[in-house]
């Protein structure tokens, strides 16, 4: 059968808008909201504010930007009204943005002080990162409960790491001792492989440079270790602390000094 042929261009999409993207992220109050909610945790407009420096109606207006772009969701309470990134593909975007942009100038004790804490420990959207991050997922490694890889960044390799394709180049596995161990801590796991390894996901962390746990298996570590009370969240923001429980027994579990 024929077809004919128009000449009329498509009206169909095109290519991506990264622009639109880019411009929202590109207001300071709107990044430092974005960087709030990075944890994966739900925040109400008010503290979000707090967070940004804003006053809560100009928040009120930089979160019905990033909701209409479908950057966060909102949860309503009541009277009350909580929002948070509209999934996980959010929080890797924050997370790869924070690895290519230069770090903020620190003119305050305060700005300092929550500066180290994040480097020391914090959530990537749902998993543990920052130095915490990177020293479990090495001691995992060390042990044996993971294989693929080094749990470094190499860049200068072009089979690894690509920026497009964050996590999910180096073929992490869990191997049966890394089950058989998580499962002793109580780390809720996907069912495994015909060979008894369950596939990971990583990220490649924006303050040191390595490799931490993310995908099912990092979210579910970070929920054990929250529930043990070996880690807590800090009172704002992402940091989370190691507690005196989480460091002796960590330790003793995985051989890591804190």
């Amino acid at each position: 059968m024929a077809v004919a042929v128009t000449g009329q261009p498509s009206r169909g999409p095109g290519d991506a808008d990264i622009a639109a993207v880019a411009s929202l992220l590109a207001d300071q109050a709107r990044a430092r909201i974005v960087l709030a909610l990075a944890d994966g945790r739900a925040l109400a407009a008010s503290l979000l504010a707090d967070e940004a420096g804003v006053a809560p109606s100009t928040a009120s207006a930089h979160l019905s930007r990033l909701l209409d772009a479908g950057l966060v969701t909102v949860l309503q309470q009541g009277r009350h009204r909580y929002y948070r990134l509209a999934g996980e593909h959010v929080g890797e975007l924050v997370e790869l943005l924070a690895r290519l942009a230069p770090p903020q100038t620190v003119s305050s004790l305060r700005a300092s002080s929550r500066a180290r804490a994040l480097r020391e420990a914090r959530t990537c959207y749902d998993h543990l990162a920052g130095r915490l991050g990177v020293a479990l997922f090495g001691a995992l490694i060390d042990r044996g409960w993971i294989a693929g890889g080094d749990g470094r960044h190499h860049p200068e390799d072009a089979r690894s790491d690509r920026l497009s394709a964050p996590g999910r180049d180096l073929a992490y596995v869990l191997t049966p001792a890394g089950v058989q161990g998580m499962g002793a801590l109580g780390v809720q796991l996907p069912r495994a492989d015909r060979d008894a390894t369950i596939a990971l996901r990583y990220c490649v962390d924006w303050t040191e440079q390595c490799h931490h746990l993310s995908g099912a298996v990092g979210r579910e570590l970070c929920t054990t270790l929250l529930a043990r009370g070996w880690v807590r969240r800090a009172p704002k923001g992402r940091a989370v602390q190691l507690t005196d429980a989480g460091r002796a027994a960590i330790h003793e579990t995985l051989g890591v000094e804190l």
